[in-house]
């Protein structure tokens, strides 16, 4: 059995599910793939279009789980 691929996604999110994240994750598990995240932007918006828009600090984006920073 082959090992399943770890596939990182950078992107921002979609509350609507169809681009960004959640339809990187909705890809990579059709091809077969773990899908993992790297959140750069979360967005705000409604069926008429983006609100607002908020991007982490790069030095949280850096930062790893278990480092205390």
């Amino acid at each position: 059995m082959r090992p399943v691929p770890n596939v990182l996604s950078i992107a921002g999110t979609d509350p609507t599910g169809g681009a960004g994240v959640q339809a990187d994750l909705k890809s990579i598990s059709a091809c077969g793939g773990y899908g993992m995240t790297a959140i750069t932007a979360l967005v705000s918006q409604n069926t008429q279009g983006v609100r607002r828009i908020h991007q982490p600090p790069a030095s949280f984006l850096r930062s790893r789980a278990g480092r205390g920073r």
